[in-house]
């Protein structure tokens, strides 16, 4: 089990945002954002924002920084993907 964060490229709210998402199940997931201070209106279906500046900490708390590629790749291995077309915002 691992949590993986990806570079943070995307814009919102006048910050750059990750993705902090689990490769295997979403109880690992909500657990470490819980521990991490990361609230769960963060969570988006199959992973968390995350802000840029919440990186170094992440990482220091055990998550793998991966490409964005990489990120995907093992979110759909792990079944837990939510495709874009599935979300209902």
């Amino acid at each position: 089990m691992t949590i993986l964060i990806d570079d943070p490229i995307w814009p919102a709210h006048g910050r750059l945002w990750a993705h902090l998402v689990s490769d295997n199940n979403l109880d690992e997931l909500h657990d470490f954002a819980s521990r991490n201070a990361i609230p769960i209106r963060a969570f988006d279906l199959d992973h968390y924002d995350v802000p840029e500046d919440a990186l170094p900490r992440l990482i220091a708390a055990g998550a793998h920084h991966v490409g964005g590629k990489e990120l995907t790749r093992r979110l759909i291995a792990s079944g837990l993907r939510v495709r874009a077309r599935d979300r209902r915002h």
